[in-house]
């Protein structure tokens, strides 16, 4: 008997001290599109190790659109979106709560470009009139910007067609073979298609301090951002922290490091076949990175007020937007 209780004890003993593998805190991220150039840090953080490094498990959801990654969330198979930070915004005005603690673009990234066999008549987006434009996921942001761009051109939303084309490769296809007129498209899909259709004529460029300005009146418009219910957040502070910090990571290495390092360490199955045109769209796109993960208040308000100006559940409600970002988590706080 005494044999037997020092083997148990023994036992014991060992499987105390045999502790189990941590694989971190485990973080479900659906992505608004992972092939798209906008949300590039987000794939970027797993690809270096910068998940790993703030002892984060993180489950990368690619999805077709930002509204389709923000229904994972609602839904609840998701428990933080890389998506745009009008979401928010919107959710605000249906009265419910969802902050956004990393920004990741200071510009939106994407491009209003014809197709090729559009390109002689549509010369300005008043042209557009009539015809049939692509977004990426219907109810997305591609959507709501490109709303908005219409009605500052003085065309109603309803005097133009609205499809969903995707954002890689069916995007490209819809554009380049005219299945629509004009099409929102970020990189790389953007650089791959002018590569291949030099004819394709760009009505707005959103992915520049002077092109924002050109099409919105506005020096900087927040895009991509982490974002997720304000209970998930109060609840895991220490996990919002530590993504926050892996972000901001990510994007003090990219403004270090060249195109073409980027592209090295960005997945095959993102980049293409074809490094060099991938790192001239990094080029091309770097500006539209935030150096720092803050969101500005300024950014904020002006996201507010295009959103008010093209959605009357924006425009009727009473928002705080304070309570819509917050830079506790990017400060380390």
């Amino acid at each position: 008997m005494e044999r037997l209780k020092l083997a148990l004890l023994a036992a014991l003993l060992t499987a105390a001290c045999v502790k189990p593998q941590q694989t971190g805190t485990h973080v479900r991220l659906a992505v608004g599109g992972a092939n798209q150039m906008v949300y590039l840090p987000t794939m970027l953080a797993q690809q270096l190790g910068f998940y790993k490094e703030e002892g984060l498990d993180v489950e990368l959801q690619d999805h077709q659109g930002g509204s389709k990654a923000l229904q994972a969330l609602v839904g609840g198979s998701a428990d933080v979106v890389s998506g745009f930070y009008d979401h928010t915004i919107q959710m605000a005005a249906d009265g419910r709560q969802f902050v956004a603690f990393v920004n990741i673009l200071r510009f939106p990234g994407l491009v209003l470009v014809t197709s090729p066999q559009s390109a002689a008549a549509l010369t300005k987006i008043e042209d557009l009139k009539g015809r049939i434009a692509g977004v990426t996921t219907a109810g997305s942001s591609s959507q709501m910007l490109l709303t908005y761009l219409l009605q500052r051109h003085g065309v109603t939303a309803d005097s133009v067609s609205i499809t969903a084309i995707g954002s890689a490769a069916t995007a490209i296809a819809a554009v380049e073979h005219g299945k629509v007129d004009a099409g929102m498209m970020a990189d790389p899909a953007f650089t791959m298609l002018t590569r291949r259709s030099a004819h394709a004529r760009v009505l707005a460029d959103l992915r520049t301090e002077a092109g924002v300005k050109d099409a919105f009146g506005v020096s900087t418009y927040p895009a991509s951002v982490l974002y997720a219910k304000a209970d998930w957040i109060a609840a895991n502070r220490e996990t919002t922290m530590h993504l926050a910090r892996a972000m901001v990571k990510t994007l003090a290495w990219m403004h270090a490091h060249t195109p073409q390092e980027i592209t090295a360490n960005t997945p095959k199955e993102f980049r293409g076949e074809d490094d060099t045109l991938y790192a001239e769209a990094v080029k091309n796109s770097m500006p539209m990175f935030s150096p720092d993960g803050v969101m500005d208040a300024s950014g904020a308000a002006a996201v507010h007020t295009l959103l008010a100006g093209s959605m009357d559940k924006v425009r009727g409600a009473q928002i705080d937007l304070s309570k819509t970002y917050t830079n506790e988590f990017v400060h380390g706080r």
